[in-house]
């Protein structure tokens, strides 16, 4: 394992956990609560087995925050949707090698509109998915639960592919954000930091706690020791 970042990760509470029927407070407090980024799953029915919601949804919240939209596509095929996602107010756009015919292609369409592009790995799909597009991607997820669902357990067998993307991510030399997504709380996020995450999607982790900016606090870790920059 790696030693684990020497800055507090960035902390982007998914909204798929919040309670849709008071979304608006729900994004409010989270935002007050010290969340770094808003994480967004749009599932399809098709690549994933579920459905959550569109461009509609994510028009609506742009309004009400300025937090970064870390929006994570689970759609097939994705390419036709991309303009959609980044006209609704989306910063950062996270696709899966799977869900388009030309990786490299769709990853340019989304820096060329302006907007962050990422990648992001099924448990299944290996680190060689993004070897060859690390001059143009912005963000690596790794999912280290199936998509589709939220509240999974973490799987730890995920970890090597972490250190694994770090140490590419570090020889490349390219500011490249390495997102964990799945199973992510207080007891899960020591080793996923050792192994060189630098950013964590958290949705029960967050929105299941009675005290929103302690479950923040506790996904951060302690501080990092001083000159220690």
């Amino acid at each position: 394992m790696l030693t684990a970042p020497r800055r507090p990760p960035v902390i982007a509470p998914s909204v798929l956990a919040a309670d849709f029927a008071r979304l608006g407070e729900e994004v409010a407090a989270i935002e007050k609560a010290g969340a770094d980024w808003l994480h967004l799953d749009v599932m399809d029915g098709h690549f994933v087995p579920n459905i959550t919601f569109g461009p509609p949804l994510i028009k609506s919240l742009r309004r009400l925050t300025a937090l970064p939209f870390d929006v994570h596509l689970m759609i097939a095929p994705v390419d036709p949707l991309l303009d959609d996602f980044i006209d609704a107010g989306a910063d950062h756009i996270l696709i899966h090698p799977e869900a388009g015919p030309h990786l490299h292609r769709s990853l340019q369409s989304i820096r060329a509109r302006g907007k962050k592009a990422g990648v992001v790995l099924n448990p299944a799909t290996p680190v060689e998915s993004v070897a060859c597009v690390l001059d143009i991607v912005d963000a690596i997820m790794v999912m280290t639960v199936n998509p589709g669902f939220g509240g999974q357990s973490f799987l730890p067998s995920m970890l090597p592919k972490i250190a694994t993307l770090r140490g590419m991510i570090d020889a490349g030399g390219r500011p490249i954000a390495l997102e964990v997504d799945g199973g992510v709380s207080a007891g899960t996020v020591r080793p996923i930091l050792e192994a060189g995450a630098d950013t964590l999607v958290a949705g029960t982790a967050v929105f299941g706690s009675a005290d929103y900016a302690a479950a923040i606090a506790a996904l951060r870790g302690p501080s990092p020791p001083a000159g220690n920059e």
